[in-house]
Parts: structure tokens; sequence; C-alpha cells
């Protein structure tokens, strides 16, 4: 028998990746995880894995490790030694990059057992309830798939840094326990020990710091921040905490910014998806409100050639529609190339999935041989007709769908029939990754009440500036605010800043908050703005929607090492979690009794329920 091999290292000399046929004979160890096992009679083969890769091991049934090997659990840790040999040509595993070579064992050590799995690890075919994926997420995380997207996701992020850095941004920390502050979302709340009753606020995003960063005088920041927002969970957003590219520039327009931005985006994707084609720059530029006619969504997936166009006011509304019309809605038509060569069953579905997502049906038209067919088709006259077929310029079997509904639920079926569409004719290419800008977000909006309100974000810089709230209708602004989409999802926020106190204490004014509102929510900004505030700009690019877009996951709990499940719990730690009485006591907290009613509001409005809400289409 062979001397047992003792090198220096007490785990291994090389990694389960690493080795190929030119390390033909000499003696190694290696550590790992036992990934599957095959007994061949009187052989047995160990898959050894560790976080480089797999490399296939090998004992003999005469050997005086056999029986110990053969008891070794999947996923029990062993550390083996022994003599690397080159696989005969009918063994070779082309599946693997050590797939030329084995490991003929000498020695082994079981440096961990395992018991037995909630999950099979080796087995990346088989689908697993998300709730055993969450409470054993460090099984999850051993997995081929999940442990690609969190090295890809580490990738990604040093990708970013050192692009953001190579363009003179510099990189800051700011606060993670900071004053609470209305920023759409609901605050995470840390009590205080030193001051009895009063709160620490974790940052929904580091959104003042950087803009008091820009007022301190730096000129290019960034941070990969992470923020933290007590909102419900969906396939795009964690509930809890999320991170994000967030920087901003002083002395910047907003081209100024998306010049900075769309090349470091842009670089990142074509360096970690080159098989895919990208929108080249510069990046599109479309208005919110051609967005919202167009597509249906401020959100538009540009990989759909489907457009929505308008036809409320190019032609008397037909018979169906006249009713509505009268009433204020609009009509909306999309044209569907070759819809006519389904059956009548695939319309009679498309009425039913209508009417599920809260509409009468839909009405449509057939080009065929010539002239338009279909459930419609008598109500049209021919001066009717004409304009149509000039709008669309359908070809054989193109159909034409029409949406009649009040201005905002036309956007939201147009949006969705256009998504429906797309996905059933096969237009979408999903080799593509597609982006644009959305910009003139509208500043105001008019809530049910007929308030006159902030449309997204109240820190905007109004277009037009202090003539433009002095002089126009409010409904009419517009503001310095962008939003980087690709593939229909939000992947930035951004905007211009208001930097001008007067300014801002006037936009305020019209959305009905007296100064001091402002000035109590806002101490800190406000306050700095007094004393000489560069224009200045910026943004916030998602990091984990970034990740889950690169790694073509659906949902981005995929792209997340310890991500919260849909109930915003980690169903791994237990948290949250009740505490002891002595901690509560500690903190001046008293918990358990009913709850408070809430007080009666006061008759101004509250800063809290208004301002910076989540985005909602603008009339």
């Amino acid at each position: 028998m062979n001397q047992a091999y003792s090198p220096p290292h007490p785990y291994r000399t090389h990694t389960c990746g690493e080795l190929r046929a030119h390390h033909e004979n000499q003696l190694v160890r290696l550590s790992g995880w036992v990934h599957r096992k095959r007994h061949h009679g009187k052989v047995l083969f160990i898959d050894l894995r560790d976080h480089y890769g797999i490399t296939q091991c090998v004992v003999s049934s005469d050997h005086r490790l056999f029986s110990l090997l053969s008891q070794a659990s999947l996923e029990s840790v062993l550390t083996v030694s022994g003599k690397v040999v080159c696989r005969t040509p009918d063994t070779i595993n082309p599946l693997l990059p050590s797939g030329t070579i084995e490991i003929v064992i000498q020695e082994a050590l079981v440096q961990s057992a395992a018991r037995a799995l909630p999950l099979e690890v080796n087995n990346e075919n088989k689908t697993f309830p998300e709730e055993t994926r969450l409470t054993y997420r460090f099984l999850d995380l051993r997995r081929k798939k999940i442990h690609h997207n969190i090295v890809l996701r580490s990738h990604i992020i040093s990708s970013l840094r050192s692009r953001m850095i190579a363009q003179g941004f510099l990189e800051f920390q700011t606060p993670v326990l900071t004053a609470s502050s209305p920023e759409g979302a609901r605050d995470y709340l840390v009590p205080s020990r030193i001051h009895p009753g009063h709160f620490y606020a974790l940052p929904q995003s580091p959104q003042q710091f950087k803009q008091l960063l820009m007022v301190g005088g730096f000129d290019k920041y960034f941070q990969i921040a992470p923020c933290f927002r007590d909102e419900d969970a969906r396939a795009d957003r964690s509930p809890g905490e999320f991170y994000q590219l967030d920087f901003e520039m002083a002395f910047a327009t907003q081209e100024d910014v998306w010049h900075a931005i769309a090349p470091v985006i842009y670089g990142v994707f074509k360096e970690f998806a080159p098989h895919r084609s990208i929108t080249p720059l510069p990046f599109p530029a479309i208005s919110y409100h051609q967005a919202m006619l167009s597509y249906g969504t401020d959100k538009p997936d540009l990989r759909n050639p489907l457009i929505i166009k308008d036809i409320t006011h190019v032609m008397p509304p037909i018979a169906p529609f006249e009713k509505a019309c009268q009433k204020g809605a609009v009509v909306r038509t999309l044209l569907a190339p070759s819809i006519g060569k389904n059956p009548r069953s695939f319309f009679q579905k498309l009425q039913e999935w209508a009417q599920e997502n809260g509409l009468p049906g839909l009405g449509y038209l057939v080009w065929s041989k010539g002239e338009f067919t279909g459930p419609l088709s008598k109500f049209f006259t021919d001066k009717t007709r004409d304009v149509l077929y000039n709008l669309h310029h359908p070809t054989e079997e193109d159909g034409i769908f029409f949406v009649c509904a009040p201005e905002e639920k036309a956007c939201e079926a147009g949006a969705l029939l256009r998504q429906k569409l797309g996905e059933h004719l096969s237009l979408i290419d999903e080799t593509a990754y597609a982006f644009c800008w959305i910009t003139d977000f509208p500043f105001y909006t008019q809530d049910p009440q007929g308030q006159i309100t902030f449309c997204h974000n109240p820190f905007s810089m109004p277009q037009g500036g202090m003539e433009a709230l002095l002089s126009q209708d409010p409904l009419t602004i517009k503001a310095y605010q962008y939003d980087l989409v690709c593939n229909g999802i939000e992947l930035s926020s951004g905007a211009i800043r208001n930097h001008l106190p007067d300014v801002m204490e006037k936009a305020f004014e019209i959305a009905g908050y007296p100064p001091h509102i402002l000035r109590e929510k806002f101490q800190g900004l406000f306050e700095a703005f007094q004393f000489g505030a560069p224009p200045h700009g910026g943004a916030a690019p998602g990091i984990d929607r970034m990740v889950m877009l690169l790694a073509e996951e659906k949902n981005i709990r995929e792209v997340i090492a310890f991500p919260l499940n849909q109930r915003a719990q980690d169903l791994m730690m237990k948290a949250p979690s009740r505490v002891s009485p002595s901690q509560t006591q500690e903190l001046s907290l008293s918990l358990g009794g009913p709850l408070e009613k809430p007080t009666e509001k006061s008759p101004e409005k509250s800063l809290e329920n208004s301002v910076a809400k989540e985005k909602k289409p603008c009339p």
C-alpha cells in the first residue's frame, strides 16, 4: 500500500474545479460536499463539490475507507487525499471541466456529517416549495442555479463600482440610523434606548444625505446603498430591504445624468449578457404622455413592437362607443398582425380574458380580402373605414382591437392587451434588453376630491421653475424627472432636484402644505438649502432588478442571498420575533396591550400619506 499523502495544508491543495489532465500522477488533497454517490459493484464513485466545481473521486471495495465513504450521506463535508489519474476515453465526462480526470482516494476524513436533507441539492430539475427553500436557504444556496445567481450578483456589483469610479464618482457611505421622513413607504423604526420615546428610522433611500453631500461641496457621489421600506412584496420587489446604485451629481442637467449612468448600465449588460442584443447608446427618450398613449404604461416593454393608437378625436365614435365617449371615455386601437388566422375559439377566449380584467369585452375587426370583417364592421361607414385603414395600414388577416373606457382604465386595458397579444403572437424578442428613458412626468395630479397633489416626487425641479408655478395651470406643469426602463421593468428613477427654497415652498403651497410642514419634516435638507445649494440631480438604479434581468429570473428572491418571504418574514432566522420584557423595558416600550385608536386627523394634510407615493398613472 502506498504511503498516506500528507500535504502541508489540512484541507486542500486544489479546488474541486481546478484539476485537469496535466495534473496526472500528482498527489492532491480536496475538500467539499458529497454531491452524488454511485456504487458500481466493487467501486464507489463520489462527486465532491465545492464553490469552484465538481471532481469525481473513486475508492475500491477492498480499501479500508470503503465502508466509511459508503455510509457518508449526501451533503456531508469530506476531505480526501489521493492521486490524479486520467479517465479512459469512454469514461470522460464532457459536462464537467474536470471531467478528464478523477482522484483515486488514499485517505479521507468526514469533517461534518449531514442529516437527511429537506431539499435535494443535486437535483436542479425538481422544484420545492418557497417556504422550504427559504427555511433552509443555506441548502438552497448550494444548488447550482441559485449559487450562480449570487456569484453573478457579486460580479455585477464589482463591475458597477469600477465603472462609476472610472467616471470620477467618489464612494461615500451614508447613515443607516436616521430620522423618519415621508418618502413613499412605511419606515422601519428603531427605538432609542438613550432617548426614551424617540425613534430612529432605517433609510428608505439615501436621498436627503446624497443631496446634502452636493451642498457639502462634493461633485460626484455614489454608493451601493441598502434601502429599507416596509412595503408588500411582488415579483420584482423584495419587502424589507433592497440595494441600489445610488448616485448624485452637482451642476448637472438631466442629460448629464443620462450620459453618466447610461454607459455604466450598457457596459454591465454588455459584459454579462454578450449573447443578447442591447439597445445602443444613447437610449431613446419617451415622454410620459407618449408612453401612456402608445403603450398604456410608463414602464413599456419595447421588445414588443405593438403600438396603441388613440382614435377618440380622429374619427366620429361608432355606435357601440358613442355613449361612453359622451361621458368622457376614450377609444384606443391596437393592430395585431395575422390575428385573423386564429380559430374562432381564440377570440372567444380573448373576450373571456377581457371580462376577467374588468372590461365588458373587446371589439375587433379583421382585414380580409380588401375589407374589414368582424363584429364591429357593420357600424363603420366608408369614411370611418378609410380613416381606420389609413391609420393602421393593415395587411391580409391583420386584426384591429378596440378599447373604450375612461382614460386611466383605457391605458391599463391597452397595456394588458398589448402584452397578451405580444406573447400570443410571439412578438416579444426574448434575446433582447430594450432600454428607454421615460421623461417629463407630470408634477401634480388631482385626487378624487379635486385637490391638487403631487404626482410623484415633490422634490423634483418643476420645469419652468417659479414662473411655471406662478403662471401655469398646475396640472400642465412637468417635472425634471425620469425613469430608466428595461423590458417593462422600472430599473431606475431619478430627477433634477429642486434646490431653491422659495420654489420648494411655492410647490408645496400649491399642493396644500403650509411652509412649517416642509421645514418640520425636512429640516436638515431645507436648512442646508439656505446656505447656497448647487443645482444637482441623480438617480438610483436597482441592483436587485438589474441582477434579476441579467440572471434571466422572473422573481427577485432568486438573486438575493437571504430574502424575506412575501409576508416579510425570514423563515430561516425566525424574524421578526418577539423580544424579552427586559429588552422592551430598557427601550421604554410597552407591548401587548390593545392598540390605541388613531387620533382625529387635523385639517392639515398629512405629508406622510401624500408625499412621494409609489408612482401611479397621472392624467
